[in-house]
């Protein structure tokens, strides 16, 4: 899948206009929120927030700023997992996750060596993600994506547990955003 066609998956998930007073968030259009729109620049009514502005905004803040794109063109999947995540908590979340992983599926640094948990996806992050797919084989990018799925499912049961509010969300988010 491609950066693009992720952009629209997730487009499609988020929907159009909303401002639902449980959102945390607060006003989105097309899933990105008034604060992320006025830090790039936007400053009209977020119901006019055009979708040619918004898929610019994912594509830099969501897929090559945070580096979900180096990664997705080593792993779609994974890319697109890292994307998603980041999309709905925000892209450092992810990048830790994924980093957390990677340390945890070393073999206690006899495959290849820790990096530092950072939520920083740099050459280091991405060489040591080759080293995994490469010593971990068939099952690796699977794998990976269980985990991920796995710290993500738990979080929204964590952030339900902590804001009432969020139980608004919490089914959806499960539904949607978590594969097995």
């Amino acid at each position: 899948m491609s950066i693009e066609q992720m952009i629209d998956a997730t487009i499609g998930r988020e929907g159009g206009y909303s401002d639902n007073p449980d959102d945390a968030g607060g006003k989105t259009m097309w899933g990105i929120t008034e604060a992320v729109a006025r830090r790039h620049g936007y400053k009209g009514a977020m119901r006019d927030l055009p979708r040619e502005r918004a898929v610019a905004i994912y594509l830099q803040e969501y897929a090559i700023n945070p580096g979900f794109a180096a990664i997705a063109a080593v792993s779609p999947r994974v890319g697109e997992e890292l994307f998603d995540t980041g999309v709905n908590m925000g892209p450092g979340v992810p990048s830790l996750w994924f980093q957390q992983a990677l340390n945890a599926l070393n073999g206690g640094a006899k495959l290849y060596p820790d990096i530092p948990e950072d939520g920083s996806i740099g050459a280091k992050t991405l060489a040591t993600f080759h080293a995994y797919l490469r010593t971990r084989g068939g099952d690796a990018e699977g794998v990976m994506l269980k985990a991920l799925n796995a710290m993500q499912g738990a979080r929204y049961i964590e952030l339900a547990r902590l804001r009432t509010a969020n139980e608004t969300f919490v089914f959806g988010w499960l539904r949607t955003r978590v594969g097995l």
